[in-house]
């Protein structure tokens, strides 16, 4: 047995554990596990500090190690994400409805886990204690294959992890670390039908590609974000501005983060040179169409790859709308499925936008950057789904779990 296979028949023998916990036992769990996160956070620092120098050491670009850092804040961030899943309602045994049939059947459907939940995920050391969370209030365990980037960051969070469910008396397998980060495991981990239940990948285009294209195992794709803001003709100017700046430069090697800049034609001459100006002060490389290189000099040509691409970086693309249409009909055709955001001030253009803009979180006047679990309520996330199947968006709570029929009957035989 490989060592891939041994972690995926662990997981599998957990599962019946898992399912028996009650909703009080997970609350403890997550609780104590956020309180040994704190208890642990010097350790935890320490070893994420083994992973920076390697990062400088190789070169990483500022965005990326800024994903990879960790700090008392951050550690902080991740026990509070657990205190708020063990607050929210538990999704599991909820039965959304019940029904009885002409023989007599009552037919029910019934929440429950999904059952061996794989990530594999770069960077985002915090992604470990997010997804070990939601997992295991859904009742899920969950194999976490991380990179090797951050590979003693992500074994210090899952040893608090795992030393805070031992204090609760919960099975420590719950979460179970890929420790070898070799492609070899990644490739076997997609192989593992039947053993692992559902397979999400956080991180760039190129990961999830190879997830998408080589999984033999259900995939729920997340990440992948080329988010627009279009400024529309109505938009009031300086509200325009705070938006892409805190939408392209508060963090930008993340997903929500604005990568490509539309402007009505109406408001450009007045908006292009203040967001210029903006952009510029932040070190902010702007590529433009031919249009907006005229009315700016710090602007530079852009080319039709740049209308698609993710960035994760001090890079935005701009590009001058005729219309809101023209704006509605560019994203959909570019954009990744993630976020967009419209500047406007009139109530039917917001309107048509949410309808017509295909994208899994749609705003008005708002930064993409607000794309995110936490802010949604949902305590954490196990990733935003770009896909339209089992689930959309900042993945909560119920997005990992899935559902049974239950029937109960009082001797009914099927002539």
């Amino acid at each position: 047995m490989t060592y891939m296979e041994n972690l995926g028949k662990i997981a599998k023998e957990v599962t019946r554990e898992a399912i028996k916990l009650s909703t009080i036992e997970k609350n403890e769990g997550l609780l104590t596990v956020a309180e040994e996160l704190l208890l642990q956070k010097d350790f935890i620092l320490a070893e994420n500090q083994k992973d920076m120098i390697t990062a400088r050491k190789n070169g990483m670009s500022a965005p990326l190690m800024d994903r990879l850092l960790l700090d008392e804040k951050r550690i902080q961030g991740m026990a509070e994400g657990l205190r708020q899943i063990a607050a929210l309602e538990d999704p599991v045994g909820e039965v959304l409805s019940m029904k009885t049939r002409p023989n007599g059947l009552r037919i029910g459907e019934k929440r429950v886990p999904l059952g061996v939940v794989g990530i594999i995920y770069e960077s985002r050391p915090n992604v470990t204690a997010d997804a070990f969370g939601l997992c295991f209030k859904t009742g899920n365990v969950v194999i976490l294959r991380g990179g090797s980037d951050a590979i003693h960051s992500n074994k210090g969070i899952a040893k608090a992890i795992k030393d805070g469910l031992k204090k609760a008396n919960l099975p420590q397998e719950m979460i179970l670390l890929v420790e070898d980060t070799s492609r070899e495991t990644a490739t076997e981990m997609m192989k593992l039908h039947g053993m692992i239940d559902v397979l999400i990948p956080r991180g760039g285009a190129g990961l999830i590609a190879s997830v998408v294209k080589n999984s033999t195992i259900p995939v729920i794709e997340t990440g992948t974000g080329n988010c627009h803001v279009y400024i529309d003709e109505y938009a009031n100017p300086a509200m325009a501005v705070e938006i892409v700046e805190n939408a392209k430069t508060q963090r930008m090697g993340v997903c929500n983060a604005c990568e490509s800049l539309l402007i009505h034609e109406q408001v450009v001459a007045e908006v292009l040179p203040r967001l210029v100006k903006c952009l510029k002060s932040h070190g902010i490389e702007i590529r433009g169409d031919e249009r907006s290189c005229s009315l700016a000099a710090e602007i530079i040509p852009a080319t039709i790859e740049d209308w698609g691409t993710e960035y994760l970086g001090p890079i935005i693309s701009v590009k001058v709308m005729t219309s809101i249409d023209e704006a509605i009909a560019h994203i959909n055709r570019y954009n990744s499925g993630h976020s967009e955001a419209i500047i406007t001030d009139r109530y039917q253009h917001a309107l048509q936008f949410q309808e017509e803009v295909d994208a899994a979180a749609v705003y008005v006047n708002a930064s993409t950057r607000w794309t995110d679990g936490f802010e949604f309520g949902f305590g954490a996330e196990i990733g935003i789904s770009t896909q339209k199947l089992h689930a959309r968006g900042p993945m909560g709570l119920k997005a990992l779990t899935t559902t049974k029929y239950i029937i109960l009957g009082d001797g009914q035989v099927r002539g």
